[in-house]
């Protein structure tokens, strides 16, 4: 296929979630055909499987410029940008609507099983980059078929891999074997089923970011409900309880999201859960109808009836492997973006607002985008994968000067530290290891109400 015809084949986009369906509606505005692969029956399908929980960005922060011009013809009304929606809202009031206009441009049960350069593997070097992409899908009724492509932008996310209980990397011993105690999301305790089995109940949460913070914000309001007595919270950390533990509260620019660090703490210091720190689970056991959480130094906490296992999440790769992708070896993020994001060294919460230079691969024309961009490290929001699309497309289209240019302000955590370093009270930080805020990090003492020093302090 020569080059005049490949420029003709659509950009393929992998995942009908807010980043891919704003990379379409970017396509479409440039004049460009997109064709959205997802897996899931129905726009956003991994936000619908969270659609309970309430996001701590805006309408006015959720939603993409390119989008709102392409869904505004259809007589579509933004929500009320000041207000706060759940992951449900933002499926079924943005996500679904703005696939139903792409119409056709969007495929359902469609699930991506490989992608490469057309008669390439990964070791031919000659005449690669003139070949279009060739595009393996698995279609809900059995069918497979091989399209092509120009461009692919991988916007399929991680939700589909959580990371495990196991401070390794790994799933702790028995972590398999216990599945049917042990989840990955944020439980939704107002279903009537998932309630009861978490009512009276003593869980573990294992994590230390936005989810667990939910999740024991959530089990310490069961426990203060009529049918909830006897409901108990164990939050398991990896690390030990600092100034950055509970996020930057009121420092933090998005105030919602600083408000789930100050409930959590809420939940600690009013006593509906104990905290475990440093604790790096190797193996769960089961005792009855109990489990044990057994840590690698040894320690064996008291049974629990269930396991809530928020770690973060990793990107599946797999399906990629045939392209030549230049990935940080922690993060598994883009090379030149990984020093951005990463947990060891970032503080701050700052994210320099980044596109097409930072997400481009050897393999020219492939771009991980929104969550997946992110590899493993945590903290991305919405806005961030929207200016990564709209540069990405600019750059597709040929217009450089649009794709180069930074778009977007980042609005701040207000919490120091990296997330990935381990605790070490007798090491100092000197000032070039970019803290902003002391260089040690000053342990909190649980049940008292004194707040999280933070960078804004």
């Amino acid at each position: 296929m020569n080059a005049t015809a490949t420029q003709q084949l659509p950009v393929v986009v992998i995942g009908a979630g807010p980043a891919g369906l704003a990379a379409a509606a970017h396509l479409v505005e440039r004049g460009l055909e997109p064709l959205v692969l997802e897996a899931g029956a129905k726009a956003g399908a991994a936000v619908r499987e969270w659609s309970h929980v309430r996001l701590f960005s805006t309408w006015g922060e959720v939603t993409d410029p390119a989008a709102e011009k392409l869904l505004a013809p259809t007589g579509w009304v933004k929500p009320e940008a000041t207000t706060y929606p759940t992951g449900g809202d933002w499926a079924v009031r943005y996500l679904q609507p703005l696939a139903d206009i792409l119409g056709d441009q969007v495929r359902f049960g469609a699930r991506v099983t490989g992608v490469s350069r057309a008669g390439r593997d990964r070791i031919v070097d000659a005449d690669r980059q003139a070949q279009p992409f060739v595009v393996h899908v698995a279609h809900a009724d059995g069918r497979e078929e091989r399209l092509f492509a120009r461009a692919v932008i991988d916007a399929s996310g991680t939700w589909s891999t959580p990371s495990p209980a196991g401070a390794s990397g790994l799933p702790a011993l028995g972590e398999k074997a216990a599945a049917d105690r042990v989840t990955y999301r944020v439980p939704d305790l107002d279903d009537p089923a998932v309630r009861s089995r978490f009512a009276g109940k003593r869980t573990a949460v294992i994590g230390s970011g936005a989810s667990a913070f939910t999740a024991l914000a959530s089990l310490a309001d069961l426990s203060k409900a009529e049918d909830g007595a006897g409901t108990k919270a164990v939050w398991i950390l990896r690390r030990g309880i600092s100034g950055s533990t509970f996020g930057g509260g009121t420092a933090d620019q998005l105030p919602a999201r600083g408000a789930l660090g100050l409930a959590a703490k809420a939940a600690v210091d009013e006593g509906h859960a104990d905290a475990v720190t440093g604790f790096r689970t190797e193996a769960i056991e089961r005792h009855g109808e109990q489990l044990v959480l057994v840590g690698e130094d040894g320690r064996r906490l008291d049974p629990v009836d269930e396991v809530i296992v928020l770690t973060g999440f990793r990107p599946d790769l797999s399906f990629l492997d045939e392209l030549r992708l230049d990935l940080d070896e922690r993060l598994q993020a883009p090379v030149e973006l990984a020093p951005l994001i990463d947990p060891n060294q970032h503080s701050c919460g700052t994210v320099y607002p980044h596109g097409v230079k930072e997400l481009s691969h050897p393999e020219e024309g492939a771009y991980l985008v929104g969550m997946k961009s992110y590899g493993r490290a945590p903290t991305f929001l919405a806005l961030t994968g929207y200016e990564q699309v709209r540069s990405i497309v600019a750059a597709i289209a040929g217009d450089h000067e649009s794709a180069e240019r930074v778009e977007l302000v980042l609005p701040e955590t207000g919490v120091c530290g990296g997330a990935g370093l381990f605790d070490q009270p007798d090491t100092e930080q000197s000032a070039e290891g970019g803290g902003c805020c002391a260089p040690t990090p000053a342990l909190i003492q649980l049940g008292t109400s004194s707040p999280a020093p933070s960078c804004g302090s």
